[in-house]
């Protein structure tokens, strides 16, 4: 009987930790939570990815200087300045114009292989599908200093009138001080410079676009006619007939009788 016993209390031991055992494997497997795929949102995306410059207006290594006011940034968007123009170097149908070059070489010593900032006025894109943008590196606004050393003429065409004052104070001090191209080159036809004031007789309606890229007629005795000066060189015109002037795009003048 007690060989019996000894052997039923061995039994049992075995049971209890056999079953003490399993209990403990079950408690420490459902404590570990499921596996879950981690979704990263694309704003915590690894940094060496190129972001898209579709719509961009953020900062951009610069692979390349193209000329003395086009970039390549990564991912190979090309980014022309907005508000300044710089002789040509690279335009097959014209050849290198006078102090080309050194603007060019100005220009990639300001931005190539450097960290910019793009800033956006209200064109996206030219009609070449270049994005269309200011350029900062850091504190220094490329744009801006391209006209103050006189590699660069202002350029201002609306609606992307951000900095025109800036840039034609600077280049009326740079031509001033004969600085660059204002001292090298014999001639430098700035557009923003002279206002265009010609017409046809027979055609006296004004075109003007205003700052904020509004095409608005003025006709001859509206409040702002006298005033009123058309530059066509920033895409204002004459016309001939309110209807040509409509029909163009353009609106009458609030202060028109």
């Amino acid at each position: 009987m007690k060989i019996k016993k000894k052997n039923f209390v061995f039994g049992m031991g075995i049971f209890l930790l056999i079953l003490s055992s399993f209990i403990l494997g079950r408690v420490s497997k459902s404590s570990v939570p499921p596996s879950i795929p981690t979704l990263l949102p694309t704003s915590l995306l690894s940094p060496t990815e190129t972001p898209t410059a579709s719509s961009v207006s953020g900062t951009f290594k610069v692979t390349r200087a193209v000329d003395g006011d086009t970039i390549e940034i990564e991912g190979g968007e090309k980014v022309r300045y907005i508000g300044i123009d710089t002789p040509e170097t690279v335009d097959p149908r014209k050849p290198v114009q006078c102090f080309g070059i050194e603007a060019s070489k100005k220009n990639k010593e300001l931005v190539e292989g450097k960290t910019v900032r793009l800033e956006k006025d209200i064109t996206d894109r030219d009609k070449y599908s270049r994005l269309l943008r200011y350029i900062w590196v850091d504190e220094l606004f490329v744009n801006l200093e391209l006209v103050k050393q006189g590699f660069a003429t202002s350029y201002t065409y609306p609606p992307d009138i951000k900095y025109q004052e800036e840039f034609l104070a600077a280049e009326k001090e740079a031509r001033e001080n004969k600085l660059g191209l204002w001292k090298a080159c014999p001639v430098v036809a700035s557009p923003t410079v002279k206002v265009q004031e010609t017409q046809n007789t027979d055609c006296n309606i004004k075109g003007n676009i205003s700052t904020s890229g509004e095409k608005i007629y003025h006709l001859s005795g509206c409040g702002s006619y006298v005033k009123t000066q058309i530059d066509e060189k920033r895409g204002e015109r004459w016309f001939c007939s309110e209807k040509e002037a409509q029909s163009a795009g353009w609106r009458k003048a609030l202060n028109c009788p």
